[in-house]
């Protein structure tokens, strides 16, 4: 096994929470997805921070082509 992670940034929390619920039903994820707020550098305001969505991929059985199309259909992307 290897150790896989895959990271979605997405733009806001509620849109985070929505693609994690997507995930759980399109994919074989071993764990929840981690729900983590990114504030850009410098800044204090909640309305200027990214979510990020760490799934853990032990197994690499997650196709990074998939993640980054879904975060993509909600204005994010797979952090490479």
């Amino acid at each position: 096994m290897s150790d896989v992670r895959h990271v979605l940034v997405l733009p806001d929390r509620d849109t985070a929470e929505e693609v994690a619920e997507l995930l759980a039903g399109r994919f074989p994820l071993p764990e929840e997805p981690l729900l983590v707020r990114d504030a850009l550098a410098g800044e204090d305001d909640a309305e200027d921070a990214q979510w990020l969505l760490v799934l853990e991929d032990p197994a690499a059985r997650l196709d990074p082509a998939a993640l980054d199309t879904l975060a993509a259909e909600h204005d994010g992307w797979l952090e490479r």
